[in-house]
């Protein structure tokens, strides 16, 4: 009995941590990261543009604009040579991202 508890408390846990976090690099506890998204064939450029932030609250409430687009937009890019993520996990319970773009 104490081991079909356990397995399943195993099971929800993976579940609950690795669903709702919206950092690529997830860590139970905490992570700050950046890290890639895409390449593109386009010469790279030196202009950055960084999205809105995106919000994350227990897997049931997310907010936020943190698409590419928004982050070409604001850094006036229109020639898209790559794309990052940055994000920052707490517990799994409050996450946060915005995505980085790199071009001309």
């Amino acid at each position: 009995m104490l081991k079909k508890v356990t397995l399943a408390g195993l099971a929800a846990s993976v579940l609950l941590f690795s669903g709702c976090a919206v950092n690529p690099t997830r860590a139970i506890v905490y992570s700050n990261t950046i890290a890639p998204y895409h390449a593109t064939e386009a010469t790279a450029g030196e202009k950055v543009g960084k999205s809105d932030t995106c919000t994350n609250i227990l897997g049931l409430i997310a907010t936020g604009d943190c698409s590419i687009s928004n982050a070409a937009k604001k850094g006036g890019i229109t020639s898209i040579s790559s794309v990052d993520w940055e994000g920052t996990n707490i517990l799994g319970i409050y996450t946060t991202g915005r995505t980085i773009v790199r071009g001309k």
